[in-house]
């Protein structure tokens, strides 16, 4: 069983840097658009901006994606079953898509104002979504909360991984 533990801790290691290495690349690409926004005209140059602000938000989800299965799966080799872990883990998780899904839905109402506006109820789509997810995942928290009581342990456990984290 501790080899089987060991392949997953590394593979989730390996995911990690995977995904620190993709949101490199995207914000390459993203200073790249930014910069090529400078030249170009005023029209143009919006349009440019507007994509290097989407790149850049896909950049951080996978940074704090990365980051989070690093610290969970990596550092503190948490095992996800009581309720405080669940509740930490998929509240980082819901964090980075929430505020991932803001932001797409953001920058698409503004190129379908700018480009399309018939996609504009798409845009629209993509931030009520955000919305529900925020709505459903304080609906957890809420529910979750009860079965967090009924395991102080877990909670003490839980708040002894952190010491790994901060070291």
């Amino acid at each position: 069983m501790k080899i089987l533990k060991g392949f997953f801790s590394t593979a989730h290691a390996l995911l990690g840097i995977l995904f620190v290495l993709v949101s490199v690349l995207i914000t390459v690409l993203a200073v790249q658009t930014g910069w090529k926004a400078v030249g170009a005209d005023a029209e143009e140059s919006a349009e440019m901006a507007i994509e290097a602000i989407g790149l850049l938000a896909i950049a951080v989800v996978s940074l704090q994606i990365a980051q989070t299965i690093t610290e969970e799966e990596v550092v503190r080799d948490a095992h996800i079953s009581a309720p405080t872990r669940v509740r930490r883990y998929l509240s980082r998780f819901m964090v980075v898509v929430v505020v991932a899904l803001s932001i797409e839905g953001l920058v698409g109402t503004f190129k379908a104002l700018h480009e399309e506006p018939e996609l504009l109820p798409h845009a629209a789509s993509v931030l009520i979504a955000a919305g529900v997810l925020m709505a459903g995942w304080g609906a957890f928290i809420r529910l979750n909360k009860a079965a967090e009581e009924l395991e102080p342990e877990a909670m003490k456990a839980a708040k002894s991984e952190d010491a790994k984290v901060e070291e």
